[in-house]
């Protein structure tokens, strides 16, 4: 189940998985995914499963899939590290996409935009549409509602006999809101919403407003 907001008339909608569909402009965006962590891990020796690989390619295909955009734009942190053979799959996916790709540039994209180019892939420190900004790190500017990724969001949710749960969610504040990490093993970094603030948690099947 997803949660649409509307922000300057227009609607956004929030997806389970992380990723949010600007529904006037037909854009599907999604932030921090991280490919190329796994193979990263692995190398170093970390003991992540072989198959985790694939898991951000289909999360991927399933959100593009029920969105169906005709454009997809990284806030990100696409690639988490230098080149390794996941770059391969990235490209071999990137080959059964037919929306214009738009790539934010994070603090761990690394590899050279020409690499990105090559694939048709447009690289670009920020996107500007309308009253919205997109941009990797989370922004504020006069006169315009940031989207941002970066921070990884999550929250403490507790229960009785002092039960606890850490959520990924989208963090929404008067002029902002930050997307969860898409990818897997991205682990979580804990907010404390406070005043106005809304908070939207992410499980495997909803989206649930805890202001709610």
């Amino acid at each position: 189940m997803t949660k649409t907001l509307s922000l300057y008339n227009q609607n956004f909608t929030l997806h389970p998985s992380g990723a949010m569909f600007w529904e006037e402009e037909d854009l599907l965006v999604i932030s921090d995914v991280h490919l190329g962590k796994v193979s990263h891990f692995r190398k170093f020796g970390s003991a992540v499963p072989q198959n985790a690989i694939v898991g951000n390619f289909q999360k991927m295909n399933e959100v593009i899939a029920f969105f169906e955009p005709s454009k997809i734009a990284f806030l990100g942190d696409l690639f988490h590290s230098s080149l390794n053979k996941e770059w391969l799959l990235f490209e071999h996916w990137l080959e059964n996409i037919s929306a214009e790709v738009i790539l934010v540039e994070g603090n761990h994209d690394i590899i050279s935009p020409l690499k990105y180019e090559a694939l048709g892939v447009f690289v670009t420190p920020e996107i500007v549409l309308k009253n919205f900004l997109f941009t990797h790190h989370p922004e504020e500017r006069h006169g315009f509602f940031n989207f941002s990724g970066h921070i990884h969001p999550g929250v403490k949710i507790r229960g009785r006999g002092r039960q606890q749960l850490k959520l990924s969610c989208f963090f929404k504040s008067k002029d902002q809101l930050i997307l969860p990490a898409f990818g897997e093993f991205t682990g979580k970094h804990i907010l404390i919403p406070q005043g106005d603030d809304e908070v939207y948690v992410v499980t495997k099947e909803e989206v649930i407003c805890l202001n709610d």
